[in-house]
């Protein structure tokens, strides 16, 4: 196990990260480098309640900060969240946003921060009708960001995924302005989570990270913090998952989170264009939703990426190098965390079919997978995860 003293950096990389155990009780000094007088902590139901938010309330009280909490986040945060959020956020004159818990959380608080100083309406400022150049960057609020979970890595990512529930659509907001200025990353804050929860969280932190390295185009830099977000998740997951104490192994895995959001600057893929798809009809966890669908869309993309697997089986050290190798340790490593093989286990069947065709498709990751991703070739994989086939 590592000591407190060795499991602690600051980097400032692609933001301000504070890393190491109890560094949560520098919240108030955040707060003060960004001009946060007023915070509103944004966090979900399942925190609302907890010690976590009730030891982070007692520390920004201490520190003569005058604070408000808004808990009405569910998982795959929709439309309607934001907008209450953002009522609160108004109503309590607050300066700033302190978005704790997982993705949804995080993702929440960052669109809460942006979404409450604009005039224009909500789905009117996504990425799909050019709402970077709606969205007034003067009018977005600092936001300090701490994950108690390690998967999404919101934490160091500029965007955030809302569901507009009207047409069941997950929409991506992005500016940024909506990188938070200082994020908190403490061991401790993760500690204990189930082991479902870490295992699903894990996986989606490394699809991130796999999907990155694989999107077409030149970009050296997060191609080599992909590999090594890769490794960190092979060698840490597996320990955060069979001991939910085990705080270094629960540090890496943060690290790990965060450096596949900073990966995927480059791209993302078909994983996460099926798995939006997914998460917005049927509401599924989104870290288990893409670990169902990892090896059907790395087989779908093989005449793609087979050289970069060679790469990937190299640096994870890996017995056999190439394609099969790195497939079959995704699918070890899946059976290891009981993770469905076919997404048909998630009592989901056909009956949507088309529709998952044209949303994924339509999905602004789909336009950086390896192979094209049209409606046709979504169908195609969406059947083979159904049935179980990796045949491609």
């Amino acid at each position: 196990m590592m000591t407190k003293q060795y499991l602690f950096a600051n980097w400032n990389y692609p933001t301000q990260v504070r890393f190491g155990i109890g560094r949560i009780s520098e919240i108030c000094d955040a707060c003060s480098a960004l001009n946060i007088e007023r915070p509103l902590i944004v966090t979900d139901t399942g925190l609302a309640n907890s010690e976590l938010i009730k030891n982070l309330t007692e520390l920004i009280e201490a520190g003569d900060l005058e604070m408000g909490l808004f808990s009405n986040v569910q998982g795959n945060p929709v439309g309607k969240n934001i907008i209450e959020g953002a009522h609160v956020y108004l109503d309590g004159l607050h300066d700033g946003v302190i978005a704790i818990g997982g993705g949804s959380a995080m993702d929440a608080g960052k669109v809460i921060a942006m979404y409450q100083g604009q005039t224009n309406k909500l789905f009117d400022l996504h990425v799909k009708v050019d709402g970077g150049t709606r969205i007034n960057p003067d009018k977005i609020a600092p936001i300090i960001a701490v994950p108690t979970t390690a998967g999404t890595g919101s934490e160091t990512g500029r965007a955030g995924l809302i569901t507009d529930e009207e047409v069941k659509i997950k929409r991506i907001f992005a500016h940024p302005k909506m990188m938070p200025g200082i994020v908190i990353e403490d061991p401790k804050l993760s500690a204990g989570l189930p082991p479902n929860l870490t295992a699903w969280t894990g996986i989606d932190a490394l699809s991130h990270s796999f999907e990155a390295l694989c999107a077409p185009g030149i970009h050296p830099m997060a191609d080599g913090i992909a590999l090594e977000g890769m490794r960190l998740v092979k060698q840490y997951l597996p320990r955060s998952y069979k001991d939910g104490d085990d705080l270094e192994a629960r540090g890496y895995m943060l690290a790990a989170a965060s450096m596949g959001s900073t990966a995927f600057q480059k791209g993302l893929g078909g994983i996460h264009s099926l798995s939006h798809s997914i998460g917005a009809l049927y509401n599924t966890h989104h870290g288990l939703t893409n670990a169902v669908f990892f090896p059907y869309v790395m087989d779908f993309n093989r005449t793609a990426i087979e050289e970069k697997m060679i790469r990937v089986s190299a640096y994870l050290g890996l017995k056999k190098f190439g394609f099969e190798s790195v497939r079959d340790w995704i699918l070890e490593t899946r059976d290891f965390f009981g993770i469905p093989h076919s997404i048909s286990e998630m009592d989901i069947d056909e009956a949507d079919i088309d529709r998952i065709g044209v949303l994924s498709a339509a999905d602004p990751t789909a336009s950086s997978n390896p192979i094209e991703l049209n409606e046709v070739a979504a169908r195609q994989v969406f059947l083979k995860s159904l049935e179980g086939k990796i045949d491609f």
